[in-house]
């Protein structure tokens, strides 16, 4: 090869070289921001469903307190169901597709009964009949919570398996991106030497000319 030609492939290399070194690095941090993007939307999911969990434990918790000592704790069951509520209300506004979506209606359905046998608990209550207040709560009211307190744990349970999906996919990328990486340094590593041997024959044959 000609040193001009050498000269050409010597100045080809030192641009193309630094581009594809940029180009693969954007991409596998690309790939790998994603990947995390992915891991923190299935860890709120994880969250949402969790709070829920808990909303619906908690109601169904205060619901049995005011049963109890008769209604004093009325108000702490009625502030539940509000949170319930609002849980139910961001849950249904992210999950819309199945089977997630499946999961949300069993539970607006179960508090739909849930709250309606409340009612009529809690007349009793004030009726003087704590007993059949009682029979309701360790009765239907049982199986309407363990309606919703079931479909609430199926939908963790799926977003955990989402969350523990999303971390696979963002370790593997990060290998990915790792052994992208160490290409383009070999890469780079073999340019250098290319380009310090091609400097090497500029200049030996500068000085058979100069002799």
């Amino acid at each position: 090869m000609s040193i001009r030609a050498k000269l050409y492939a010597a100045i080809v290399m030192t641009v193309l070289g630094p581009l594809v070194t940029i180009g693969v690095a954007l991409q596998a941090f690309g790939a790998l921001a994603d990947r995390f993007d992915d891991v923190s939307a299935s860890a709120a999911d994880q969250a949402i469903a969790l709070e829920l969990k808990f909303a619906v434990t908690d109601m169904n918790g205060w619901q049995t307190a005011y049963g109890y000592d008769g209604g004093r704790s009325r108000a702490r069951f009625e502030q539940s169901v509000r949170d319930v509520r609002q849980q139910l209300d961001r849950a249904a506004s992210r999950f819309g597709e199945p089977p997630e979506r499946g999961f949300v209606t069993r539970i607006q359905t179960s508090l739909r009964g849930f709250l309606g046998l409340d009612v009529v608990a809690y007349r009793a209550l004030r009726a003087g009949r704590p007993e059949r207040t009682k029979r309701i709560f360790l009765g239907p009211e049982i199986e309407h919570f363990e309606a919703m307190a079931g479909a609430a744990d199926d939908l963790a349970d799926l977003q955990a398996r989402r969350v523990a999906g999303a971390r696979a996919a963002f370790a593997d990328e990060r290998r990915s991106a790792r052994r992208k990486l160490v290409a383009v340094g070999l890469g780079a590593g073999v340019l250098i030497l290319l380009l310090l041997i091609t400097a090497q024959d500029v200049a030996r044959a500068a000085l058979e000319r100069r002799r």
